[in-house]
């Protein structure tokens, strides 16, 4: 009865006729986030057993990958794709980047990919190419990853080529003397003017720093090596304050040990 419904509504707003499970599955995901966002954080890894690690905190919502990480991870790249993408639901997000020349190629690349799981994202570049197999896959609903973006122009051609994810390089902004933050705050304006609801993906975040102020300034979604995240977790002042309670909470122990051990006169 669900997929009915999902279904139903799907041909009552989109020309195409063609209604698969992969479809659906995205188009009730669609739904769904339509009546509310969530900050999200995504690893940027082709390390499937650093990822398990993270995965195990319950605060994982999803992958990136690009070729150097696969390069990385000197493995079959569909293999390791198939094993990140059974650590997540159905609706999450798994980053598949395609590789080629032409539309076509990439267009290739992703029909391969998109048999993994429904879970996976077709990444492509911010190019004329990559931006043609964006609004091919879009067409489809299948969800883009644009990634490779410097500017707020980049980023509305992404959008309006249908992509789910735009992905802005903060840290190589930054390398290269210009802020990537900065550069999140004014996508985000312009999105926000215009009511685009294609999501910040924030990515290339050097530090914890990064990632506060990328969500601050408008990312839905950052993403950063395990490393990154792990380091999350950490401030001088939890550490001290947690130093404190355990001392304090011995002595509770050794006070109450002392009282039951008291010789009792009568």
């Amino acid at each position: 009865m669900a997929y009915e419904l999902v279904r139903k509504l799907f041909l009552a707003n989109h020309k195409s006729k063609y209604i698969g499970p992969h479809r659906v599955l995205f188009y009730t995901h669609k739904l769904l986030c339509s009546y509310g966002g969530e900050m999200k954080i995504f690893l940027d890894s082709s390390d499937v057993d650093e990822i398990q690690k993270a995965v195990d905190t319950g605060l994982i919502d999803g992958v990136t990958t690009n070729p150097s990480l696969m390069l990385k991870a000197g493995r079959d790249p569909r293999e390791v794709l198939m094993e990140i993408c059974e650590l997540f639901s159905w609706d999450s997000s798994v980053s598949a980047e395609v590789s080629g020349d032409t539309a076509e190629d990439m267009l290739d690349q992703a029909d391969d990919y998109i048999q993994i799981n429904p879970n996976i994202t077709i990444k492509v570049p911010c190019t004329v190419e990559g931006l043609k197999a964006c609004a091919a896959l879009a067409e489809d609903e299948i969800p883009v990853n644009v990634t490779l973006i410097f500017s707020v122009a980049q980023a509305i051609l992404a959008a309006k080529a249908g992509a789910k994810y735009v992905s802005p390089f903060v840290g190589r902004c930054n390398d290269n003397s210009f802020s990537g933050v900065e550069l999140i705050r004014a996508i985000a304006q312009t999105y926000s003017v215009h009511n685009v609801d294609t999501n910040i993906l924030a990515a290339s975040l050097r530090d914890v720093h990064h990632v506060s102020r990328c969500f601050m300034y408008g990312a839905k979604v950052v993403t950063m090596p395990p490393k990154i995240f792990w380091k999350m977790y950490d401030h001088i002042l939890t550490k001290d304050g947690l130093a404190q309670f355990n001392e304090d909470w011995t002595e509770v122990l050794e006070s109450i040990k002392a009282q039951e051990i008291e010789p009792y006169h009568d």
